[in-house]
């Protein structure tokens, strides 16, 4: 009989080690386990209004950090939004209300009324854009919702068209990428019902593009606007729709599962969208989308034709804020996160550029944080409230009380100007 080597049990547990030590290391990388935490970078101009804004939101200057064992790594990050949207979110109640568009359309919006005094005493509505599909019933809109209203905002939530499963459509057009008019009529809609309220203008993602594209399409939609406040947009669609196919960060694999959920919105309104009464969608465009693998080609063969936009270039080009945030005056916070797998980096030389040469915008750069994640927490388990959540509102609450402090001034592009002259 053969003999066993009596190295051969070293070898083995040479073997096991080598591994474990695999194991672990492709586990640091994946986590990121390596990269450091630090306070986000910003980019603003020196002026009293900003040097106000960092002084008393003071969680912009502090380091961000997130859970221990997963919140380094992008990916983890915003597939736990994507998956739970937020852990033990609330259900604050409110209203529905549905106001009919010219077109035949019908928008909807949820109205929550504050559960306390604002800080200021003065009435102030959150009017909040969601991301892409998305409408009041998800977890980080209640989560947001729920936390704002503790701090005495009224909170009116957008509905994106076509989005809420239970609400048919009226006429056969959806959400898009940036069309202004859901959101304008519900601005409208808050100004005629509250015309002694002030707003704040908050938006998720591709929310971010239309509430900033909304500002900057007319001056006059920034009247009774404090302060606009944008999270993980990507402000081009054209320059973002190239490194959407690009398998860096796993983007093209995102690209494939936003286009599967946008399939499954686009399918259950299908009667409405392809029947007898729709004369801009055809069977032959059906087909299109069944083999569709990419937002791009939804966009191409759908989404564009509801606003008759003739190619995909003139749909996004026409539809991304970065040709009208510049035209967008009142105090402006731009927040991304460097380890976004949905936004390029490149993408991010826009709003930093907006922010060196206009006086009214902050931009803040997280080192972590993924898409809509910015879950904070001690190891595993990250927290209902978001750092996310809690910046958006204490940078409302210092717009806020910097505007009390400003009685000479009746609109927020006043103030403005003439604290950025100071």
């Amino acid at each position: 009989l053969d003999t066993v080597s009596p190295d051969m049990p070293a070898m083995f547990d040479g073997m096991k080690l080598a591994a474990v030590a695999t194991v672990l290391y492709i586990i640091v990388r994946c986590l990121n386990l390596k990269s450091p935490t630090a306070a986000p970078e910003i980019t603003c101009q020196d002026t009293a209004l900003n040097r106000y804004l960092l002084k008393s939101c003071s969680i912009l200057t502090k380091e961000y950090i997130p859970p221990l064992l997963w919140g380094k790594s992008g990916h983890f990050q915003t597939a736990l939004y994507g998956k739970m949207g937020r852990v033990s979110s609330p259900h604050p109640c409110g209203m529905r209300l549905y106001l009919p568009m010219q077109d035949g359309a019908t928008a909807t919006f949820d109205l929550f009324e504050p559960l306390g005094d604002h800080l200021t005493g003065d009435d102030i509505t959150m009017v909040i854009c969601p991301g892409i599909g998305n409408h009041s019933e998800k977890h980080y809109i209640r989560t947001f919702v729920g936390y704002s209203q503790k701090q005495g905002y009224r909170c009116a939530v957008l509905n994106h068209l076509g989005a809420l499963p239970n609400i048919e459509l009226t006429s056969p057009r959806m959400f898009t990428y940036g069309c202004t008019w859901e959101f304008s009529a519900m601005v409208s809609y808050i100004k005629r019902a509250f015309p002694q309220t002030r707003l704040i203008v908050v938006g998720f993602s591709l929310g971010g593009n239309i509430v900033c594209k909304f500002l900057g399409e007319n001056q006059a939609n920034q009247e009774k606007v404090l302060c606009c406040v944008s999270v993980c947009q990507g402000y081009s669609a054209l320059r973002a729709q190239e490194t959407f196919l690009q398998w860096d960060r796993c983007r093209r694999l995102y690209n494939f599962l936003m286009a599967d959920n946008m399939k499954k919105i686009i399918l259950s309104h299908r009667g409405s969208l392809f029947g007898t009464r729709s004369r801009k969608m055809e069977i032959m465009d059906l087909s299109r989308l069944y083999t569709a693998t990419s937002l791009m080609q939804i966009d191409d063969n759908i989404m564009r034709k509801f606003h008759g936009h003739d190619s995909l270039k003139e749909y996004y080009e026409k539809e991304s804020c970065v040709h009208y945030i510049h035209n967008v005056n009142v105090p402006l916070l731009l927040v991304n996160s460097s380890d976004d797998p949905l936004v390029h980096e490149s993408l991010l030389t826009i709003p930093r550029t907006l922010a060196e040469k206009k006086e009214n915008v902050i931009f803040v750069l997280t080192l972590h944080g993924g898409h809509l994640g910015f879950f904070e927490g001690a190891v595993l388990f990250p927290q209902p409230l978001t750092w996310m959540d809690k910046v958006i509102v204490s940078y409302a609450n210092a717009i806020c009380q910097w505007q009390k402090q400003q009685p000479q001034c009746h609109q927020a592009t006043d103030c403005t100007e003439l604290k950025g002259k100071a």
